[in-house]
């Protein structure tokens, strides 16, 4: 099986829209029994996969959270974060946060579409955007948030060579779950949410299970 993506912004947009109009449950949970446990409505969040081509071939783009952030410290993650109440919209969450901790300015970034959002143990409803940036790109990250930005190629984030599911133990009154685990790749493991987000867009982009 081939795992070379070589689709067009277009193509991926068509295949982003054809999945959000068929899709029912409108949210996932990153936990079972979330719902039962989670005292409060959860607050509403966005992140952006940034998809990004260098020399003809696609790339994710990825940060590694600052080690003394109190939440995911150290953690390879989208940039996004919480929604301001004047965002109308995942979409205008996603690209200010973007701007905001990595410098990427919100008209440089060509919106493709958006994947499932997922409610997460910290009680936020996160919706990922998907979007196409320029490269190169001169990156100006806020370093109180983010210590490092790098990408990992398309094509091999799509190989289940390179990623696996592990069982994690949780604390009370959670059982153990199932996460989604890559393999380092440039010193970087990603895992959690945004493995979950990046299976979430392989799935609609080449059927990978």
């Amino acid at each position: 099986m081939s795992f070379q993506i070589d689709l067009t912004p277009e193509q991926i947009r068509a295949r982003l829209s054809g999945e959000m109009s068929t899709e029912t449950n409108q949210f996932h949970l990153e936990f079972p029994q979330l719902l039962d446990i989670l005292p409060d409505e959860a607050k509403p969040a966005a992140v952006l996969i940034p998809l990004q081509c260098l020399r003809g071939k696609w790339h994710v783009l990825f940060t590694r959270r600052n080690a003394k952030l109190l939440e995911h410290s150290g953690q390879v993650a989208f940039p996004g974060g919480r929604s301001d109440p004047e965002d109308p919209d995942p979409e205008t969450t996603a690209l200010r946060e973007t701007w905001e901790e990595i410098g990427i300015k919100p008209s440089d970034i060509e919106v493709l579409g958006r994947l499932p959002s997922l409610l997460t143990i910290t009680n936020y409803l996160v919706t990922p955007i998907v979007g196409n940036i320029p490269y190169p790109y001169i990156y100006h990250p806020a370093i109180d948030e983010v210590s490092r930005i790098f990408t990992i190629p398309l094509d091999w984030l799509a190989d289940p060579k390179n990623h696996e599911v592990r069982q994690r133990v949780l604390p009370a009154p959670f059982d153990p779950v199932s996460v989604i685990y890559f393999h380092e790749y440039d010193g970087e493991v990603l895992w959690g949410a945004s493995a979950r987000f990046t299976m979430s867009l392989l799935k609609i982009l080449c059927q990978v299970e």
